[in-house]
């Protein structure tokens, strides 16, 4: 079984939705028949690399100034639901190429999944300024990588042309927001879902594989 989790970094319900989803996981119980891909998802990909106003003013430029005060508590409380602390109101938006590059290298060592996690922390709840290559290399380390590895990763262009081909891939299974789960091929759902209705579905996912090959063999 495959699942697909498009994501980006500077997404809050991204971090949210990465607990659920393991959650969903386990309660689906088989975790050893997936194998888990991270997918990349700028959501910003014109984004400059030096940090502006924080996360929380900017929304204040894309819906009613008076509503955001509202709308941070309403992401922050479904943070502390899953045990993370997310502080929109010191995080600044930055370009994520750089970091989604670092998942698809984290990817290649077997290590994506800690990678994920580590940059998600940085951002939300450390407010880290993900395009500082020396800060990428820290969290790099932290999750798993070697240094000098992924200096000369962020040095050059390495896995640029992996996270492009995430974001065709993208287009082609009609994902059109994160965080976005994606099993089997099947029609992108949401990775903020109830875990016991994700679970469900991974479920039926794997029901029908295990049919369609007794089909085949048959």
């Amino acid at each position: 079984m495959k699942i697909e989790i498009f994501s980006d970094i500077l997404c809050p319900w991204c971090y949210v939705g990465k607990r659920r989803i393991q959650t969903a996981l386990d309660l689906f119980g088989h975790q050893d028949e997936a194998e888990v891909l991270w997918r990349s998802y700028e959501l910003g990909p014109e984004a400059e690399r030096e940090p502006g106003p924080t996360a929380a003013k900017i929304m204040e430029t894309w819906m009613d100034p008076a509503a955001v005060p509202a709308r941070v508590a309403q992401i922050k409380g479904h943070g502390r639901q899953e045990g993370l602390e997310l502080n929109m109101h010191l995080s600044r938006p930055v370009n994520s190429f750089d970091a989604h590059r670092l998942t698809h290298l984290a990817a290649a060592r077997g290590v994506a999944g800690e990678m994920v996690e580590r940059l998600l922390r940085a951002y939300h709840t450390e407010a880290l300024i993900i395009t500082d290559h020396d800060v990428l290399v820290r969290l790099a380390e932290e999750a798993g990588l070697d240094a000098a590895e992924t200096r000369e990763v962020l040095a050059g262009d390495a896995y640029a042309d992996d996270v492009r081909a995430d974001q065709r891939r993208a287009r082609e299974l009609g994902v059109c927001g994160v965080p976005s789960v994606v099993i089997d091929g099947r029609p992108p759902v949401s990775g903020v879902m109830d875990p016991a209705a994700l679970a469900e579905l991974l479920e039926s996912a794997r029901s029908h594989a295990a049919h369609a090959g007794t089909a085949a063999g048959a």
